[in-house]
């Protein structure tokens, strides 16, 4: 009867204390609410608005349907920057996730000094993008000068400069996450394989990799993202450029990636705003689908192991 009571009891304090919170939840969630409302909802839905619509300025918006998406998609330069971007992400998510786990794995293997190590080759996240732009600009300009050309020159160097850039910065990040995957592979299954006479490539591939999935999804799902949506880096290294034409006349940055030409459809011309917007629109639907989809085969990879 005395445990009966003590659960009646606690039952009776739970519900009490509970009562008030179910009450009170939605006030302490208002302010939060607003602003994700505020903030992203509101601003979000006018833009697909406006992305329905020829203006140059929101308050004079006025319907044409759908006009603006064909332009977006007739553009030889955004078809460009579409196909240049991909072809970019693809290139940085291999090297990227590739020099990150190696790093992190020659780390987590007892070495003197790795403390220091991982603090250097994160710090290049420190710094901005539009800096690491200029300063690796002034790098390549300071190198290719030698031979008679610069970045902004040549399609080719500007590429691969990008690809520099972009894993000179984005590696050190990756690297601490591989590092906290790879720091909570059990070692009783280490020195189980190590016992069953498995060597350390085969300890690599059938125990720590399928192990490290979860830091291998998130890795590659903030790759791809950044890869796609690089824009302060694009802007400072390259601008886009050289210059070329399409056989439609269109003007086409040879180095210009999804993010900068949306930037220069919209400011460029006040009058292409509306293209600018319907790219924009694009551009999130891309980046949403490419994000689920890597999300849902990568995690069931997790499943499976």
């Amino acid at each position: 009867m005395k445990t009966k009571k003590t659960r009646d009891r606690t039952a009776v304090n739970s519900e009490l204390i509970r009562r008030p919170i179910r009450k009170a939840f939605p006030l302490f969630l208002l302010p939060t609410f607003a602003a994700f409302c505020i903030g992203f909802v509101y601003p979000f839905c006018k833009g697909v608005y406006l992305s329905f619509c020829k203006f140059t300025t929101t308050s004079n918006a006025a319907w044409i349907g759908l006009e603006n998406y064909g332009k977006a998609l007739r553009d030889a330069s955004f078809m460009h920057a579409f196909w240049y971007t991909g072809l970019f992400a693809i290139v940085s998510l291999i090297l990227i996730n590739v020099l990150a786990f190696t790093v992190a794995y020659a780390l987590t293997r007892g070495i003197k000094g790795s403390n220091l190590f991982r603090t250097v080759f994160f710090m290049p996240n420190l710094i901005g993008g539009i800096v690491l732009g200029y300063i690796w600009s002034m790098i390549f300009n300071g190198i290719l000068t030698r031979y008679g050309t610069a970045i902004v020159l040549s399609t080719k160097y500007g590429f691969w400069g990008l690809i520099i850039l972009m894993c000179w910065q984005q590696v050190g990040y990756m690297m601490i996450i591989y590092i906290a995957g790879l720091q909570s592979v059990p070692e009783d299954m280490i020195e189980a394989a190590k016992i069953d006479g498995a060597s350390s490539w085969q300890t690599l591939w059938r125990i720590t990799i399928p192990t490290v999935m979860p830091s291998i999804t998130i890795c590659t799902f903030l790759t791809l993202t950044n890869s796609f949506k690089l824009f302060d880096q694009n802007l400072a290294l390259t601008g886009g450029q050289p210059f070329t034409f399409a056989a439609s006349g269109d003007t086409i940055r040879t180095t210009e990636m999804l993010a900068l030409n949306i930037y220069n459809t919209f400011y460029l011309n006040a009058n292409s705003r509306g293209v600018g917007q319907a790219k924009a629109v694009l551009f999130f639907i891309l980046v949403a689908v490419i994000a689920i989809v890597q999300l849902s085969a990568t995690r069931r990879k997790e499943v499976q192991q």
